[in-house]
């Protein structure tokens, strides 16, 4: 069974583990930890048996929520958790009556475009070379919220 809940100090160890997994140019284990006291952040933390499995983040920006990070593990995918991180972000920026969520994604990431785009989120623009690693452009991806 999947919970989510927030994030707290003692999920950051994973996180940043899974960061490392999940990404060529991962955030540090201080990062998240400045996150905890960014009063704008929310991160949601999925936990599978006690063990952190995803992880997504999203800040709220004059009306506006951006979507930072959504990561999960590699033996978990394809289990529906990057959905409920989605939905867990979605149902939290209707409460705090943002306007809109928006997001970047690799060019090159079908399978995440995709998973966005089931949730309503539209490209709406492109950032040139975006990614430092390898200079890949970053598509933008829009959800308006009702």
């Amino acid at each position: 069974m999947i919970t989510v809940t927030n994030m707290t100090a003692s999920d950051v160890p994973e996180i940043a583990a899974l960061e490392k997994m999940c990404f060529t140019v991962p955030w540090s284990e201080q990062a998240f930890y400045d996150e905890l006291d960014n009063k704008l952040a929310e991160y949601f933390v999925a936990k599978s048996g006690g063990k952190v499995v995803g992880y997504a983040g999203v800040w709220s920006v004059s009306g506006e929520g951006g979507i930072t990070n959504v990561a999960v593990h590699p033996d978990y995918r394809r289990r529906g958790i990057g959905s409920t991180l989605i939905e867990a972000m979605i149902k939290s920026a209707r409460a705090e009556k943002l306007d809109l969520l928006t997001l970047e994604v690799r060019k090159s990431n079908i399978a995440a475009q995709g998973l966005y785009e089931k949730y309503g989120f539209v490209p709406i623009g492109l950032r040139k070379r975006y990614y430092s690693d390898n200079d890949e452009d970053a598509i933008i991806m829009a959800k308006p919220l009702e």
